[in-house]
């Protein structure tokens, strides 16, 4: 998919970055079937029809919280890390970008003001639900 970077490190999957440029014809998704949290994309033309629908009630079991960015204004620098703690790189995003976070950790710099939306799955357990630990020092950062 043109501009859409997908952050990998030793095969798994960390995340991706969704550019606000993102175009493509019909609908497509950047998830796989079986992750936790899903984002898609539709271009439809004028007077397209989605049926009415509504969703099954299915038990899901979710093991690890993904979480989905919009960057609605500002700059953001998203740091990568794997799920030992060890960082793996950097990247900047920008208003109309999106961030999707998949597996290992992650930390954030704001380079300008900005306005974030964050989808995750809930409910929300508090201290439980993650673990913090130091940001990799600015000089020492490898953006891509």
């Amino acid at each position: 998919m043109d501009n859409v970077i997908k952050i990998e490190n030793k095969g798994i999957e960390l995340g991706a970055i969704v550019c606000s440029t993102y175009h493509n014809s019909g609908i497509g998704f950047f998830s796989k079937d079986n992750d936790g949290l899903q984002l898609g994309y539709m271009n439809r033309p004028d007077n397209y029809v989605i049926a009415p629908h509504t969703h099954n009630k299915i038990k899901r079991e979710v093991f690890f919280t993904e979480e989905i960015l919009f960057i609605r204004s500002g700059m953001v620098r998203v740091d990568f890390y794997d799920d030992k703690q060890q960082y793996i790189e950097s990247h900047i995003v920008h208003a109309g970008d999106i961030v999707i976070l998949k597996g290992g950790g992650h930390g954030f710099k704001v380079l300008e003001r900005a306005d974030i939306f964050e989808v995750k799955q809930g409910p929300y357990l508090g201290a439980q639900d993650k673990v913090r630990f130091e940001p990799i020092a600015d000089e020492q950062v490898n953006l891509k």
